[in-house]
């Protein structure tokens, strides 16, 4: 085992400071969403207050940090199954023994302590996945590795679905960013893409001219090119079945599968005028406390938005918004400059590493810092429906913290090793 010395040298520090740097400035903004001017003053740990719970989460993220570096990588690898195992078993008893919280039994309450198995099943999967396609090769376009890794990566967020936590299920499609890298087929980032679209359109635009549009595209193509008539017919009129069964579906879908809270957050996001003192409500002064703030803000504990709890939720899934009223465009701008800096360090990473395991993780940790970012950003601002997905190292929350410090450090340890048994040879 290297000396404690050697090791440290071969932590990567810039991601540590970055993360550093980040969890710092979450505790700020937290601090600003709870500060209160009429509340008499209290000490940074006073647990009645968001803020100093947030410390705490903080101190023991810092000891959990130690305990990750310290394991030795293989663990990782090897439990990788076995922690999967574990996750999964308590994603099913979760839903029956929780009792409901915002409409969700996704919380285990341990005393004082609430966790979210949904957060910590993140990463574990993560590690799973990564483990399986040590294992496999995606370029060889073997199906049953394809279904066998599907199945690794649904199986979570259906369980998670089935707890009422339909935002923490979505970030599961960001796996798919990890498995392009590794060689899975464009084709199928493509079809689900298309797919996508479809869904969006056939909500946006008249059924009967969407069909209309998707048929005279086909015709055109066949004007072109008589030969995909003659011999991909089957495929082209199977093609054209499925997208007029999906047009039409989504009715049924919005209607009969989503809830009524669910419907309605799409609503707003089609058209944010339609409820603006109810479900649009918090996306409505969201966007007023970002807007207002200006170029530079209205300075730290400022925020009028903030302190006389305009935007409901906001240390936690608008944590955005503080940082947009009381720091500016230059606020909000550094906290994404920041993310793009350790996406990239997170990336950096994971290329040099030397197996496939220790790529694919790595890829795994962009991808799903990346779908927090972008979702969380895009709900605050009304690009995208609130869903509860919180900012990474920002949003209030030991769960949240604890989850995203576990994945990152993860990294980190089996990075630092690499680095190790370069040195022995």
């Amino acid at each position: 085992m290297a000396s404690p010395a050697r090791y440290s040298r071969s932590i990567d520090w810039v991601t540590v400071g970055l993360y550093a740097l980040m969890v710092l400035l979450g505790w700020l903004n937290v601090y600003a969403a709870s500060y209160s001017p009429e509340a008499p003053a209290a000490s940074l740990f006073n647990f009645d207050f968001n803020y100093g719970k947030q410390l705490v989460w903080i101190g023991t993220s810092v000891v959990l940090i130690v305990i990750l570096l310290v394991i030795d990588y293989k663990a990782y690898d090897t439990f990788a199954f076995v922690l999967y195992g574990v996750m999964i078993a308590l994603l099913i008893v979760t839903p029956l023994i929780a009792r409901p919280i915002a409409g969700s039994r996704s919380w285990l309450e341990l005393g004082p302590v609430r966790l979210q198995p949904a957060e910590f099943a993140k990463f574990i999967t993560a590690l799973a996945v990564s483990r399986y396609m040590a294992g496999i090769n995606l370029r060889n376009q073997n199906w049953r590795d394809q279904l066998v890794l599907a199945g690794l990566t649904l199986l979570p967020p259906v369980l998670i679905v089935a707890a009422n936590e339909t935002g923490q299920a979505l970030v599961f499609g960001a796996f798919l960013l990890a498995y392009f890298r590794e060689g899975m087929s464009p084709l199928i980032l493509l079809v689900l893409a298309a797919a996508a679209l479809i869904l969006i359109l056939a909500l946006l635009v008249p059924k009967l001219w969407l069909v209309a549009a998707f048929t005279l595209i086909l015709l055109l193509i066949f004007g072109f090119n008589t030969r995909v008539l003659r011999h991909h017919l089957p495929l082209t009129l199977s093609v054209w079945a499925v997208v007029i069964g999906m047009v039409f579906g989504v009715d049924y879908f919005f209607n009969s599968v989503l809830h009524d809270y669910q419907r309605k957050r799409i609503e707003v996001l089609i058209n944010p005028s339609a409820d603006p003192l109810g479900v649009g409500w918090n996306v409505t002064q969201s966007k007023i406390a970002i807007g207002s703030g200006g170029f530079a803000g209205k300075g730290f504990l400022q925020g009028t938005q903030t302190k006389f709890d305009f935007v409901p939720e906001q240390s936690t899934d608008f944590i955005f918004c503080t940082v947009g009223e009381e720091w500016g465009w230059l606020g909000t701008m550094t906290v994404i400059a920041l993310f793009v800096a350790l996406l990239g360090r997170i990336i950096y990473v994971a290329e040099r590493q030397k197996s496939v395991f220790g790529r694919t993780y790595g890829y795994c940790v962009a991808s799903i810092i990346f779908f927090h970012f972008c979702i969380n950003i895009g709900m605050t601002i009304g690009l995208a429906p609130v869903v509860g997905i919180p900012l990474p190292f920002f949003s209030y929350g030991g769960s949240s913290l604890w989850s995203f410090t576990t994945l990152l450090f993860i990294l980190l340890a089996i990075d630092a090793y690499r680095k190790q048994d370069l040195e022995r040879y």
